[in-house]
């Protein structure tokens, strides 16, 4: 289904949300079937995409970021996946505050990601 989202859309411009969310679907469609190798360099696209087209959608980033991070705690890349955690919870707490529900779910990421380093 990513597949063919993709092919329908590649044909557009870059700026085209639709041809963008599209990247976004098959990264996502790749993290659901365990294929993490393969989902990690299309989702860096999707996100370097929004950044240079997108930059005020911070939430939308930080939630592909999130994605991102995710698949490389899974990889076993634990000082990777820290440093995009802390930068996504510093970004969240400023955004939300610490008693939103999305900055707590990244704080427990975040958390992880320290007691995988040994910081705890």
């Amino acid at each position: 289904l990513g597949w063919a989202c993709w092919k329908t859309y590649v044909g557009r411009s870059e700026t085209n949300w639709t041809r963008c969310k599209s990247l976004g679907i098959i990264g996502n469609a790749f993290c659901v079937s365990s294929a993490h190798e393969e989902a990690l360099p299309v989702l860096k696209v999707y996100l370097a995409l929004i950044r240079r087209y997108w930059p005020h959608d911070e939430n939308n980033i930080l939630n592909v970021q999130t994605n991102i991070s995710n698949i490389l705690s899974r990889l076993g890349r634990p000082d990777e996946t820290l440093v995009i955690r802390r930068e996504i919870f510093a970004r969240r707490v400023a955004m939300r505050g610490v008693s939103d529900e999305t900055t707590i779910s990244n704080g427990f990421n975040l958390s992880i990601s320290l007691n995988e380093v040994g910081l705890q």
